[in-house]
């Protein structure tokens, strides 16, 4: 519309579409502007506590951590029998302790008699024993031989059995008799070995065997060994 001549022009359809598109070009772009709902808008103290006491109850309801133990081989025996076989093979004597001195009723100069002798932790291998006590100061001089005794987790000889009875089957000893003999040094202190030998059978000698005929008897078939030691001097 022209009005400063006044008079009243119509726009034509091309020239009002140019304007619109001039005043179009100068106005600023719309934008979407997304409008988060209320109750999200600003965190309150309630929402807080429901997702405090959500997490804690997510974490109560956890299974706890385990921690798992193989069991130990060792000592993981059942039964006394298999409890005794872990014990040591040891030899022991109520008349004198490990590598202290044999009473002189044991010797020569006393009675002569056998010691009293127990052990236990006998292999579980083992069907006999055997015993063989020797002087290594006197180049193994023989005391005592005893073989084809039965063998048990624990057993004993009690004092002077060599001459009962009731003893189990013995050898030859150094001085050409049966049975014990005892300590006799010519001079100063001996040394003295009672050794117990766990066979895995027995060993089949007759009559009276020496200690070397015990040795070979047993060679290979030895499933265990304990030793006591004592001492002895005269005067």
């Amino acid at each position: 519309h022209d009005l400063s001549q006044g008079v009243v022009t119509a726009d034509t359809p091309l020239q009002r579409g140019a304007r619109i598109r001039r005043r179009g070009r100068h106005a600023p772009p719309r934008t979407l502007r997304a409008v988060a709902p209320s109750w999200l808008g600003r965190p309150t103290l309630g929402a807080a506590l429901a997702l405090v006491t959500i997490v804690a109850a997510c974490s109560g309801s956890a299974a706890p951590a385990t921690t798992r133990t193989e069991p130990s081989s060792a000592g993981s025996a059942v039964g006394s029998k298999s409890a005794e076989s872990t014990m040591p093979f040891t030899i022991t004597s109520t008349a004198f302790d490990e590598g202290a001195a044999i009473p002189k009723k044991f010797s020569c100069d006393g009675e002569n008699v056998s010691p009293a002798l127990a052990w236990e932790g006998v292999p579980d291998g083992a069907a006999s024993l055997a015993l063989i006590v020797d002087d290594p100061d006197a180049n193994g001089f023989v005391h005592w031989v005893v073989f084809d005794m039965t063998a048990s987790q624990t057993g004993a000889l009690a004092e002077a059995v060599s001459a009962s009875p009731d003893a189990p089957p013995q050898g030859t000893n150094g001085r050409g008799g049966i049975g014990w003999t005892g300590p006799c040094p010519p001079s100063g202190t001996h040394r003295y070995n009672f050794t117990l030998y766990a066979l895995d059978g027995d060993l089949g000698l007759t009559g009276s065997p020496s200690a070397d005929d015990v040795r070979q008897a047993a060679a290979g078939h030895i499933v265990g060994e304990a030793v006591l030691n004592g001492t002895f001097s005269r005067g």
